[in-house]
């Protein structure tokens, strides 16, 4: 059996799969890469099921498929060695540690390189996630971009399609500090180098959702998740720092001035979505291993990619306003919101400090919509709790703040065309002369309860 650096996506599914068997399904048998791979984790889903699935047998792809691997956000715990109701600190305490990446000379990623006229991107390994996308389509693809002063890089995720043999379409949606990168070349009328990784470790891979300043580099951030410094080698052309053991990285150059079709695409918000930048990717050279498997990210409003895109944000918001506002007891992005819903937990010590705090998050989090703010004794990472409480704590005429033309998100379907958004709070707690006692069941008896059913198989 070979064996992986820990670095490596195959040595994290080996070691999962050996301490957690039931929360991983193996499919040998044939699946299509027309929408089978969503269809089973939609599937899962509805029976409240999140596993990792390994697909060992995906017609048109030729390759393994790993995926839903951040579906859970447990099992995004283990990774960082905690536990879910831990998720946030253990995150942050691995985050605030970061290490400078370590250059090595080679590593799997370096055992194929194609470059010039022998690119063919026909030939990657791509799935089709739903009926209403335009075609096959990358949805794992960690977009690296390095300042060519500094030499500190960005990542982030960008969605991409096959444009042409040796070319991507893409959208730098988001806007951010790629899209920064990518005015100052054009600004010197030069294309962008850029780098793309498709399938790297899962750590790696959250590292690459994080919410950075700019300058400061998410494969720092890496390292710090992972323990170590990350190993990358250099892109044979530009000299892209990129991780020695990815499946597969993509290295050519982002044109500021040419425009290409792309979309629609299942995005996060569960709608089909053609909004886009319309960049072209060209392709000049792919590094990858003999045998590379995709890792994929299931897209649409999909639970995994709710987590990915959230859980190091969520990390940072709820440090900080921890910090602010000692009485919070917990912060919750619920999946059902997708990015646009948050819930407190806390122990509100003074009138009004329910407001303070919707409008720190509120005016934190340009993702966000609404914010519900509860007591702690309700369990926010139940909806119907949350929705318990607003039945019977909140009052519409004096519980509600909404603030008006704040930026929001680029693909919420229901924002104005330039991206303005309305935002609003809601006081779900009991507040000060709130009169009620919760009915609740025994220990004991929830105890015996257990038994009994125990007992009757």
């Amino acid at each position: 059996m070979t064996e992986y650096h820990k670095q490596d996506v195959r040595r994290f599914l080996a070691d999962y799969r050996d301490r957690h068997p039931e929360d991983v399904i193996t499919i040998d048998r044939p699946v299509s890469d027309d929408q089978d791979a969503t269809a089973l984790i939609w599937t899962l889903a509805d029976k409240g099921q999140h596993p990792l699935l390994h697909l060992k047998n995906v017609s048109g792809v030729g390759a393994q498929v790993l995926c839903n691997i951040f579906a859970s956000r447990e099992r995004i715990a283990r990774l960082l060695g905690s536990t879910a109701d831990r998720l946030h600190e253990a995150y942050q305490a691995r985050a605030n540690k970061p290490f400078a990446p370590e250059v090595v000379e080679s590593g799997p990623i370096t055992e194929e390189i194609i470059s010039g006229d022998a690119v063919d991107l026909h030939a990657l390994p791509m799935l089709k996630h739903f009926d209403t996308d335009r075609t096959k389509y990358i949805t794992s693809g960690i977009i690296i971009g390095e300042n060519p002063e500094t030499g500190a890089g960005n990542l982030s995720y960008h969605r991409a399609m096959i444009h042409s043999k040796n070319s991507l379409a893409t959208s730098l949606h988001s806007r951010g500090h790629l899209w920064r990168l990518m005015n100052t070349a054009k600004e010197k009328g030069k294309p962008m180098p850029v780098a793309m990784v498709i399938g790297g470790h899962p750590l790696f891979m959250i590292a690459a959702s994080a919410r950075l300043a700019f300058g400061e580099d998410e494969r720092d951030v890496a390292g710090g998740l992972m323990g170590e410094p990350l190993q990358v080698v250099r892109t044979p052309k530009y000299g892209i720092r990129v991780p020695a053991h990815a499946e597969i990285v993509l290295e050519g150059v982002i044109d500021p001035e040419a425009h290409v079709e792309e979309g629609p695409f299942g995005e996060f918000t569960g709608y089909s979505s053609d909004r886009s930048t319309n960049n072209l990717f060209t392709v000049e050279t792919i590094m990858r291993r003999r045998d590379a498997m995709l890792v994929s990210v299931a897209g649409g409003n999909s639970a995994e990619h709710l987590n990915l895109g959230r859980v190091p944000r969520e990390a940072e918001v709820v440090e900080k306003l921890k910090a602010r506002f000692p009485s919070i007891t917990a912060v919750h992005y619920p999946s059902s919101g997708t990015h646009f819903h948050a819930y407190i937990a806390m122990n509100q010590t003074r009138e009004g400090e329910a407001r303070q705090v919707m409008l720190g998050l509120l005016g934190w989090d340009q993702y966000l919509k609404n914010v519900v703010v509860v007591d702690a004794d309700v369990d926010i990472t139940k909806d119907s709790e949350v929705l318990w409480a607003l039945a019977t704590h909140f009052q519409p005429h004096k519980d509600v703040v909404i603030i008006e033309g704040l930026p929001g998100n680029a693909l919420d379907p229901s924002a104005s065309g330039i991206g303005t958004t309305s935002r609003m709070g809601l006081d779900a707690t009991r507040g000060p002369n709130f009169h009620g006692v919760r009915a609740r069941i025994s220990d004991e008896a929830n105890a015996r309860a257990a038994a009994l059913l125990a007992s009757a198989g």
